[in-house]
């Protein structure tokens, strides 16, 4: 690490910086970790907009969600700061970014940013780049082909299609099966010998994530595929396997030769006869074809390897009575070998064309799916934009659309970006860069990366495109003669110089820095906080104790036993934190004592280790935050909600149901479960209900609450259900009683899981708790770092985050070859083939190379890792790890941190006797003390006001409907020839209201034509009879003179109404809705229709429900209309006939 004076550092930055946020530039950053990429980001957009750039011709691409979010809100908090500060101290900010005195004019531009951002339509665009892609083919959905209103396809949902094309593919193969020429079953049968029965889940999803890849080697050599594979595998083209077979077995074998050394071999040594075993029946066979792989196999190890022909095919014995017997051994074995690779590069080629008919049929299935319900997935969202804009027809028109509107692309975290995202960022670049464009002015790309943070391959990020981009934009730039600055950031405001000389000097060996950048130099980093005090300390291993001899009888447990290496290692990890917080240890770089909220636990797996160390930190009180990731089902509020369904569906499934007891749900305990389980005689349901009868109390309860849950199996839908469980019942308060706050998570997720499940399934509860059991669905938790509480997470989920205090205890391990891809990108003149060996025994020398830069490249990227681990570190940094009953290998994390550091490290004792080595730096100067945030904020003296209860709220409560106004009143009974229960029971009355609504204001000459076009629409699912005796029942209200003025001129249908009125002294508050209202300078007409009900003869005999609502109706027209009478009337369908209420009759009811 540079020894350079920070202030010459700090200008040097300062001035880099200001290069990077130029407005009148395009410029390329790279930057160390720490070194500010965000605030430069944020910077450089405040610049463009004090350049006078609209805000919507601004385009800034982030990677993740979270990271759009926090640019966006550190950018809106500081234009917000802007538009309230005075003008000296607004002048020195806008003097400190743009290196000019600003004029009254800036000024005010400077002041006005906030509003400007906020005020304009579509705003800001600070995005991922599949939001980006999202909104581009929701503006041209026709020009790129997707269905207008697509909604984004979720993982889960994903794998769903997938599973019914996959489905859909081997049903229609079955079908076929017979047929022996179809391609497809011949495809099938290849691909099958290779993978087995059980592989094609595997392989169908690493298709559909290759499917651009493999799309674009099949356009790339349409009609020539098989050809050119043959050529790239140095195949003949009409070679084939007879061929292959004949020469190893009859045209090139050296058959006297090994007749001759036959006799020998039979005679020799154990080894010797072995290998005449082999050799004897393959020189006798008239068909050595069939037996050619075990003749070949005599020249292989079990591994695949050679064999050594002096040690394992032949011995000095044999060679010593027969020279010629080694150098024909040694020979034939490399004819064989060469063979081999020859039949192993054609089953290449034939497998993989065969995979190929495969994928084209299942990608065609699952895009069909996703067609089906109008979805897209991430991987479409960046392919069709790309499409749109390089491909179409249409991309012309497209790209002048939008070079009418963007001006500047900013691009965050460059190095993951893929290279079909590349694409699409430089066809938005493509039309500016060129030099013209629709609008003639300064247009820029912009882009911030770190190649040594690239460490999302799986997500289809190459770091070599960081340096690759960064040459071709660079040139276009040039070409285009405008400005290009590219521009280092060094500095790191982060860690303190005793983190980052540790980086420095563990990557320091150039086979360690081997893949963190393209030019393979050891990274170097300067110290922003060079007086601060840093710590960088390497524990012992914690190695396995002696195994105890497992019994017959001891039950297997899913959590490590105390002695075991990662038990070890949590308990110690829990045990010093803790004693830290007791203890008040100061983090002198800081000049406080350590909180919880300091310590970030990183992981390269999400492991046992990971529980553990959860649950060591629990047991010693240490406020924790869980974990990142979590399997949902395995939470244990969710597996009590499921607990809950599993019983309303079937109560006498006794575990589930015991479960359901125990929960926090229903609250009874162990004692009390075995007093109800162990006596009875039936299901465990029949002695609850036994139980509540006889005892009682605790019992009596929960067979309520049970009762209440089985009565809601069948008529609610999953999400209903669980709501009215967690919000009607209390059952969330209850979890979170138990369980803590971190229930909420899972609960939340679940149900946001069952909105989903109904939108795309019939909503049935128990097809609902399969898709959810089924699914093991993985849910991401945003790590908060303003809790107060430790966190847990992988090195993948932290990238962008940092911690006073690292751990790194998962570092003895190295990735291995288990998830390495069927499908093996092969390099070939300058572009990628895609081939399918299936497995590493059936590689040919191409392929084995290929594996092998993946081996190497897996290796880069675990270094990366390594980078980004300890980089997350501001001032401590601890290095553990645990390791099995063999040593961690060499190039493991702990390994190269060990060879690196521990000749600067001094070897101390702790206080519990534990040994450890320890760099540490001194503090020279007065600790900057960071921002409190979130739940580390100071208690403050706080007015009286905001302690004090608020005064009641004058809003009224929720006003009553009229119809209600009347308690305890049971309607009448209904009377229908369309009564069928359910929803359909008041289908006619609204039918009717709906028609007596809608039909005065037709002409009379087309009332029945548009009646019974609106009874007959599908939707009402009507009988040619019910449409008939609706229309009857209407037109005979319609048509009665008795009725004409309620329904002429001047009349009005379904008047909403609201008003306050006063019964027995106290305030009520009612809303209706009247339907129908004559209102003349005489008097004022209210009727409600009755529909649907027996009418009463006599006045005296209507409901008083009815009553009760005409009288609130009459009441508030009369605070309306105090000068006019009121009349009110019920119009009864079933005659018609109409009845008015005498005012005096209303009146009792108010």
């Amino acid at each position: 690490m540079s020894l350079e004076p920070v202030s010459t550092t700090l200008d040097d930055t300062n001035r880099r910086q200001a290069e990077a946020a130029d407005p009148q530039a395009s410029v390329w950053v790279s930057a160390n970790a720490g070194s500010g990429k965000t605030h430069v980001l944020i910077n450089r957009v405040i610049r463009l907009l004090l350049a006078g750039t609209p805000p919507e011709r601004i385009l800034c691409l982030t990677f993740t969600k979270a990271a759009a979010a926090e640019m966006s809100s550190r950018l809106y908090r500081t234009l917000g700061e802007w538009a309230v500060l005075d003008d000296a101290a607004l002048g020195e900010r806008v003097e400190k970014l743009e290196h000019r005195k600003p004029d009254a004019a800036l000024l005010l531009s400077a002041r006005l940013l906030f509003a400007r951002a906020i005020e304009t339509p579509g705003g800001l665009k600070i995005q991922t780049i599949h939001a980006f892609c999202e909104r581009l083919l929701g503006r041209f959905p026709l020009e790129a082909g997707v269905p207008p209103h697509f909604e984004i396809l979720d993982e889960r949902t994903a794998l769903e299609n997938l599973a019914l094309a996959r489905d859909d593919l081997l049903d229609d193969i079955v079908a076929m099966r017979d047929d022996r020429q179809n391609p497809l079953v011949q495809a099938f049968n290849c691909v099958e010998e290779i993978v087995g029965e059980y592989g094609f889940d595997d392989l169908f999803k690493e298709i559909i994530g290759k499917r651009a890849a493999l799309d674009d080697m099949l356009r790339a050599h349409e009609g020539t595929l098989a050809a050119d594979l043959r050529a790239t595998l140095g195949l003949k083209p009409d070679e084939d396997e007879t061929a292959i077979l004949h020469e190893l077995c009859e045209e090139g074998l050296p058959l006297q030769a090994l007749r001759e050394a036959l006799p020998f071999l039979l005679q020799g040594k154990a080894t010797d006869q072995k290998t005449a075993a082999v050799l004897e029946p393959f020189l006798a066979s008239t068909a050595r074809h069939e037996q050619a792989d075990a003749y070949s196999d005599l020249f292989y190890r079990q591994d695949g390897g050679l064999k050594s022909v002096a040690r394992s095919i032949v011995t000095q014995g044999a060679t010593k009575q027969a020279p010629f017997i080694l150098s024909l051994f040694e020979e034939e074995q490399m004819r064989v070998a060469a063979l081999k690779e020859r039949r192993q590069s054609l089953r290449i080629v034939e497998a993989t064309l065969a995979v190929l008919i495969l994928a084209e049929e299942l990608i065609k299935r699952f895009d069909a799916q996703k067609t089906l319900h109008a979805l897209l997935d991430y991987e479409d969202l960046i392919l069709k934009s790309r499409d749109l804009l390089k491909r179409s027809g249409a991309a012309a028109w497209v790209l002048y659309k939008l070079d009418g509107g963007l001006d500047h692309i900013l691009v965050d975290e460059a190095q993951d970006t893929s290279p079909h995202q590349w694409e699409v960022v430089q066809a938005l670049a493509e039309e500016f860069l060129s030099g013209q464009g629709v609008r003639e002015l300064t247009r820029t790309i912009f882009a911030v990366g770190d190649e040594k943070q690239s460490i999302y391959s799986f997500q289809g990020a190459d770091p070599t495109r960081f340096a690759a981009m960064r040459d071709f934009f660079g040139s276009r730039v040039k070409e285009a003669g405008k400005k290009w600055n590219p521009v280092e950031l060094l500095l790191s405001f982060r860690s303190t110089p005793e983190v980052l000389k540790a980086v420095d000097d563990v990557f320091a060996d150039p086979s360690v820095a081997d893949g963190l950048n393209m030019d393979g130099e050891p990274p170097t980093h300067y110290a922003r906080r060079a007086t601060d005090a840093g710590l960088v300390e390497i524990w012992p291993l914690c190695e396995p104790g002696e195994e105890e001899e497992s019994l017959p009888w001891d039950a297997p447990l899913d959590y490590p036993k105390a002695e075991n290496p990662d038990a070890q290692l949590a308990a110690r990890i829990a045990a010093t934190i803790a004693r830290w917080l007791a203890q008040g240890e100061m983090l002198e770089g800081r000049g406080r004592p350590i909180r919880a909220g300091d310590v970030l636990i990183l992981v390269r797996r999400r492991n046992r280790f990971v529980e553990e160390v959860i649950r060591a930190l629990k047991k010693e009180g240490v406020p924790v935050a869980g974990t990142d990731r979590m399997i949902l089902t395995d939470q244990i509020a969710v597996m009590d909600l499921m607990a809950a369904a599993g019983f309303a569906l079937f109560p006498e499934d006794d575990l589930t149901l015991a479960s359901l007891l125990k929960s926090p749900l229903i609250g009874i305990n162990e004692e009390e479960l075995f007093e109800l389980a162990y006596t009875r005689e039936g299901s465990l349901w029949d002695a609850v209900g036994t139980a509540a009868r006889t005892k009682g109390g605790l019992f009596a309860e929960a067979y309520h609450q049970l009762t209440e849950i089985l009565s809601r199996a069948d008529r609610l839908r999953p999400y209903e259900f669980f709501a009215e469980l967690l919000v009607g019942d209390g059952g969330r308060e209850k979890l979170r009683a138990r369980l803590g706050a971190d229930v909420d998570d899972p609960v939340d997720e679940f149900l946001a899981r069952a909105l989903s499940y109904e939108q795309i399934h019939t909503p049935a509860l128990q097809g609902f708790l399969h898709w959810i059991a089924a699914g093991e669905s993985q849910v991401k938790r945003e790590m908060s770092e303003g809790r107060n509480e430790v966190r847990v997470m992988t090195v993948h989920g932290s990238k962008g985050l940092e911690a006073e205090i690292v751990f790194l205890p998962d570092t003895c391990t190295i990735p291995d070859a288990k998830h390495d891809p069927r499908i093996l990108p092969v390099e070939a003149g300058g572009e990628k083939l895609h081939l399918f060996p299936g497995r590493k025994a059936y590689d040919d020398p191409r392929t084995a190379a290929a594996r092998e830069v993946l081996s190497e490249e897996r290796m880069r990227e675990y270094r990366r890792l390594l980078y980004v681990a300890m980089t997350r570190a501001k001032d401590r940094l601890y290095i553990a790890g645990y390791r099995g009953k063999n040593n961690p290998p060499e190039t493991c994390w702990y390994n190269l941190a060990t060879r690196a550091l521990l000749p600067g490290a001094t070897e101390i004792e702790l206080e519990d006797g534990s040994r450890v080595w320890r760099i540490k730096g001194e503090q020279k100067g007065k600790p900057a003390r960071d921002e409190d945030i979130g739940g580390l904020l100071p208690t403050l003296d706080l007015p009286d006001w905001a302690t004090r209860q608020p005064a009641p709220e004058p809003t009224p409560p929720k006003p009553l409907s009229p119809s209600k106004l009347v308690e305890d009143e049971a309607e009448p009974a209904m009377l229908s020839p369309l009564q069928t229960g359910g929803r359909d029971r008041f289908k006619r009355g609204r039918l009717i209201h709906r028609l007596l609504q809608s039909l005065p204001d037709v002409a009379l000459d087309r009332r029945e034509a548009a009646a019974r076009r609106f009874l007959g629409e599908k939707g009402w699912a009507l009988t040619s009879e019910a449409q008939e005796e609706i229309w009857q029942a209407t037109q005979k209200v319609l048509n009665e003179p008795a009725f004409e003025r309620l329904f002429g001129p001047g009349s009005r249908a379904e008047v909403p109404l609201v008003g306050e009125v006063r019964r027995a002294g106290a305030p009520l508050y009612l809303s209706g809705q009247i339907d129908r209202l004559l209102v003349t300078q005489d008097e004022i007409i209210i009727v409600d229709f009755k529909t649907n009900r027996p009418p009463p003869s006599r006045v005296e005999d209507v409901n008083n429900a009815y009553l009760g609502q005409m009288a609130a109706y009459h009441v508030l027209l009369t605070n309306l209309y105090p000068d006019r009478p009121i009349r009110a009337g019920l119009l009864w369908t079933d005659g018609p006939r109409l009845m008015e209420i005498p005012a005096e009759m209303l009146a009792k009811f108010m």
